[in-house]
């Protein structure tokens, strides 16, 4: 536990600070229609459900103005790029954007919750209150009309004994934005499910952008007015505090209390998401534009186990290691773009992405390319954007863990290495680096074999061997597998991958290999860096909080994931 604060103080202060605002607000609004005499009359009607609607309204329009900021990836980028000299603890919080972005959503789904359970005992009352003849204060203020003329204005939406709530709710603006805000809202969160973000990621990416309706609807919901307050006129010439309980001589000629007048609450939604949205549409423009940029396809390789390499050229793309850039095939769907780690090296005169078939746009993507008829299809390149992966040279010791497909970043950092040992780069602060690789199948390996096989002879040449230390894992194996490679032990190359490490069947045991490095190199800092799966991701987690020490002076532990 005293690691896991150590490591994360900033994290848990950012949220606390979060979660502190959000129910500052919902308290402070609560109270403030709880007690105000401008809506005295309208907790006469709809008691203290008032207050919590209002109070739940504001706290959605907080939570809706951070909800785009998270993913505006360029913004993002920049301000990695601004903190290249803050200190590592503020750099890792950009890596948090999407776990915020989820936090803010359930956030607005748990005040969604509450604002409609709100208005639903609201609509109940107003027409309890509408139907009422018993003349009590509520049926009375309840009977006003629109009807100026004779110097009063409407409090209950339900304007006659006849109208239903649902005849209200989809013909008034604030309900009808409602309803489809919430169908919207609900739509978006169940589709961002990790399964089907997995399984059919075209459902998520398409209903995700209903997020558009849920903006515009949020802008115009208050517009209606439906929740309405005394006016200030009308409070200084009746104030409720004194005509309240006379409300049966309102009507007299004698009397100094008139009926009250009211005016709908201004919309205020608007202000909040407007600088936002304003943000995230400059955001889109800039994408949009250096997404139209020419691509070049240079080459076009075909890899085991359904993966194709494409290297590409562009005008001014610029990139650093372990970025990622979202790929579009416009002869395949106009409107999907997908993320794809850069596999090539800064200083590599191209760049390139390794595409694995894991669904229907990948899978078609891939079959275009084999099939090249009757030309190459065009691809369309936003990014690059940065990542946790960046840092990696910031640490004295790198612990690199892929699990298949998901070396890709790491073939960017082992590429970019070998270039820096070609040219005596000595500003390396890098001194020793572990990479881990755990696949399923034995083709999978043969992706990046001529790389490593470059590392382990450039690093023999230089006399660096122990630079870096580099373990494979099969886990999908068999008795023929396993009997074949024990038969060839003794060969000075691997059987299955034709390297000088030899595959190891199974997973790693991480306390172990934790363990190791934590006693070879007892005072760095150590940055893990993992492109796989969240459970994988948890277990690494726990490994890196177990062997820092509480003492900054010992090894520490840095735990990093890529997040797109």
């Amino acid at each position: 536990m005293g690691n896991w604060v150590v490591n994360h103080w900033f994290s848990v202060l950012f949220l606390a600070v979060w979660l502190g605002l959000n129910v500052f607000l919902f308290v402070d609004a609560f109270l403030k229609y709880e007690k105000a005499d401008k809506y005295y009359y309208t907790r006469e009607i709809l008691g203290s459900t008032l207050a919590c609607a209002r109070a739940s309204a504001l706290c959605l329009n907080f939570n809706s103005m951070l909800i785009l900021l998270p993913v505006c990836r360029n913004l993002l980028s920049f301000l990695r790029g601004t903190c290249s000299s803050c200190s590592r603890t503020l750099r890792k919080q950009l890596d948090h954007n999407l776990t915020f972005h989820k936090l803010v959503a359930y956030m607005i789904c748990l005040h969604t919750a509450i604002h409609i359970i709100a208005h639903l005992f609201n609509f109940d009352r107003y027409s309890r209150s509408r139907q009422a003849t018993d003349g009590s204060l509520a049926s009375i203020l309840s009977s006003l009309s629109h009807d100026k003329k004779k110097g009063s204005s409407w409090l209950n939406p339900i304007q006659s004994p006849n109208m239903t709530v649902e005849y209200v709710t989809f013909t008034s603006i604030a309900g009808l934005t409602g309803v489809i805000m919430t169908i919207a809202l609900i739509l978006i969160v169940t589709s961002a499910t990790e399964f089907i973000r997995k399984s059919y990621f075209e459902v998520f990416w398409y209903t995700h952008h209903l997020f558009i309706f849920y903006i515009l609807g949020l802008g115009i919901h208050g517009i209606g007015g439906i929740v309405r307050g005394q006016t200030e006129k009308s409070m200084n010439e009746s104030h409720p505090c004194k005509c309240a309980e006379s409300f049966e001589m309102w009507d007299d000629h004698d009397s100094h209390c008139r009926r009250p007048d009211f005016e709908g609450h201004p919309p205020e939604s608007w202000k909040w998401i407007l600088a936002p949205v304003i943000l995230y549409i400059c955001e889109r423009i800039l994408r949009f534009y250096r997404s139209q940029q020419k691509v070049v396809i240079t080459k076009v390789v075909m890899h085991p186990s359904k993966v194709v390499e494409l290297q590409m050229n562009k005008r001014g793309f610029s990139m650093e290691v372990g970025q990622y850039i979202f790929v579009n095939c416009p002869s395949i769907s106009l409107l999907e773009w997908h993320p794809f780690t850069l596999t090539s090296a800064p200083e590599e005169d191209f760049f390139s992405i390794h595409i694995r078939a894991a669904g229907d746009w990948t899978e078609n993507l891939i079959r275009a390319f084999e099939q090249q008829y009757p030309t190459i299809p065009r691809i369309e390149v936003d990014g690059p954007f940065g990542t946790a992966s960046e840092d990696v040279f910031q640490y004295e010791v790198a612990v690199l863990v892929g699990a298949g497909i998901g070396v890709t970043p790491f073939a960017s950092i082992l590429k970019s290495i070998w270039y820096k040992f070609q040219c005596a780069d000595h500003n390396l602060k890098t001194k020793k680096i572990y990479f881990y690789w755990i696949c399923r199948e034995t083709g999978a390996f043969s992706w990046f074999n001529d790389l490593l096989t470059s590392l382990e002879q450039e690093m023999e040449e230089l006399g660096k061997v122990g630079f870096l230390n580099y373990r494979l894992f099969l886990t999908g194996w068999d008795s023929n597998i396993v009997g074949h490679a024990a038969l060839n032990f003794d060969k000075a190359t691997d059987i299955l991958t034709g390297l000088k490490q030899k595959t190891s069947f199974g997973r790693p045991m991480w306390d172990n290999e934790f363990s190791k490095i934590a006693t070879s190199h007892p005072k760095s800092v150590v940055g893990v860096f993992l492109c796989g799966p969240q459970t994988l991701a948890k277990s690494l987690r726990k490994c890196c909080h177990r062997y820092s020490s509480l003492d900054p002076r010992k090894v520490q532990f840095y735990f990093n994931k890529e997040n797109f």
